[in-house]
């Protein structure tokens, strides 16, 4: 019995340390943190992020290769190559001192 509650702990422990979804970004010492439910996500299609969060304020063009753009949203700026979410990131205090 014992053997089996230490293999079981040991098969177990390591699901504790996956992370659960949620993008953390440190800006000048304040903590931000956006859920998945809140903000698009990796993978989605400016499709998909349009019908889901609607227009941004804002649609900066591609620049480089792979080309990379980004939508601005209040809150956030979503960083798309090509048609997909890269990255989405909590808009901070950028440039106020």
């Amino acid at each position: 019995m014992k053997a089996l509650a230490t293999l079981t702990l040991a098969t177990l422990l390591p699901l504790v340390a996956l992370p659960t979804g949620a993008e953390v970004l440190k800006l000048n010492g304040s903590v931000e943190v956006l859920k998945p439910a809140d903000a698009p996500t990796r993978g989605m299609t400016k499709a998909a992020v349009t019908k889901r969060f609607g227009t941004p304020a804002r649609k900066n063009p591609a620049v480089g290769k792979p080309p990379i753009s980004s939508w601005e949203y209040p809150g956030y700026t979503v960083y798309f190559e090509g048609k997909y979410v890269l990255h989405t990131v909590a808009n901070g205090e950028r440039g106020k001192q």
